[in-house]
Parts: structure tokens; sequence; C-alpha cells
């Protein structure tokens, strides 16, 4: 008799000194061949009219990655389907309130 693989119950604590986590106002995402890359970046400060070398003028923003977060290709699908999941809840209880 073949016997089912367990499903796993995984315990997550958080360590007290990462509890408060980082703000982030975006998030740059890109990847490599095993691994897709999330690097959460927080403003240092609003945007700042600047001139290009070729005469036009751009919006220069100063930010800094406060976290990066690494997730095998393989997890990628798990990671959407929850961020989905979460966002369904989120317009759940804020009927009011839409992104984007």
């Amino acid at each position: 008799m073949t016997e089912k693989p367990l499903t796993p119950a995984f315990n997550i604590t958080v360590p007290p000194e990462k509890l408060e986590g980082h703000y982030a106002d975006f998030a740059s995402v890109w990847h490599n061949n095993e691994t897709f890359i999330l690097d959460f970046v927080s403003m240092s400060r609003p945007a700042q009219p600047t001139r290009t070398e070729e005469g036009g003028q751009v919006a220069r923003i100063d930010a800094q990655v406060v976290t990066r977060v690494r997730i095998p290709a393989a997890q990628v699908w798990e990671v959407m389907k929850a961020l989905q999941a979460q966002l369904g809840q989120w317009e759940l209880e804020n009927p009011d309130r839409k992104l984007g």
C-alpha cells in the first residue's frame, strides 16, 4: 500500500526584531533562471525636477531598497495566489476603498 505524502503544516514565528517590518513605497520585480527577486523600495525624499544630458526634464526619485526577497521560481505561483486571496479579502473588508 502506498502512503499518502504528509501535508505540510508550517509553524511560522517572527523574531521580535522583525515584527515592525519595513515600509516600502513600491517593489521592483525581476528574475534570473532560478529565482524571482522582489526589491522593496522606500523613497528617500519627494521627486525632484532634474535636467537630463539631452536637455529634457525628468522627476528624479531618490530611493533605497529596504528589503530584498528571493523566491524560487517554483514558488512564484503560490505567492501570486496568496496575494490574490489577500487582496480579495481586503476588498471585502474595505468596500469603499479601491486600489489601482
